[in-house]
């Protein structure tokens, strides 16, 4: 929308699902592309790509139909809509806002506050003897410490190293996306893992 009212002549592609943002219905199928100034021909190629996959079943192209046209002003639901929708987000930035902050209040981690996705991406500063722990386990340092968060904890991340990540530096991925009033239970099981995790291997 920012390149059409600067009228930009750029190209974009953009990408939606039904999985992402607020709707957040990871169980449905459906999404959409959205082509601009894209030239007729690389056009006519995703369209037969597209045409030679099974489409979404109709649950899902009815949702989409209800994202891409939602209630508007003078609709009889568009109120409770629009409540429903702020209410969502307003948890969202609450729920972000907490993660990334008692993620950097631990010791040997530091993290960016979220802005743009709904996972944070914290460093870690890998204590030596956990780097070799994993090394003679035969994994990546940040591996290793994503499966024995989940083992202790249940806690399922990404390792950073699955990102391209800078060499040297251990991350991992982690959702805001629990319950609202279960975040903070969930995170006071990380933190007790971690300094657990530090306390052993500073040892």
């Amino acid at each position: 929308s920012v390149a059409m009212e600067m009228d930009v002549p750029v190209q974009i592609i953009s990408l939606h699902s039904i999985s992402k943002g607020y709707y957040g219905e990871c169980g449905i199928r459906g999404g959409f592309v959205q082509l601009h100034n894209i030239s007729t021909d690389v056009r006519d190629q995703m369209y037969k790509v597209a045409c030679m996959e099974i489409c979404a079943n109709s649950v899902g192209q009815c949702m989409i139909a209800s994202v891409m046209n939602p209630p508007g002003e003078g609709d009889a639901s568009h109120g409770t809509y629009s409540g429903e929708a702020q209410a969502v987000l307003d948890s969202m930035q609450r729920r972000s806002k907490l993660l990334s902050e008692r993620l950097a209040s631990l010791p040997g981690m530091s993290c960016n506050p979220i802005e743009g996705a709904m996972y944070a991406f914290p460093r870690i500063e890998m204590p030596p003897a956990a780097v070799a722990a994993a090394e003679a386990a035969g994994k990546v340092a940040d591996v290793f410490y994503c499966l024995e968060l989940v083992k202790a904890t249940g806690i399922a991340t990404v390792p950073g190293s699955g990102f391209k990540q800078k060499p040297g530096t251990h991350h991992f991925r982690i959702t805001f996306l629990p319950a609202e009033e279960k975040l903070p239970e969930v995170l006071d099981r990380l933190e007790s893992f971690h300094r657990g995790f530090l306390e052993k291997y500073y040892a």
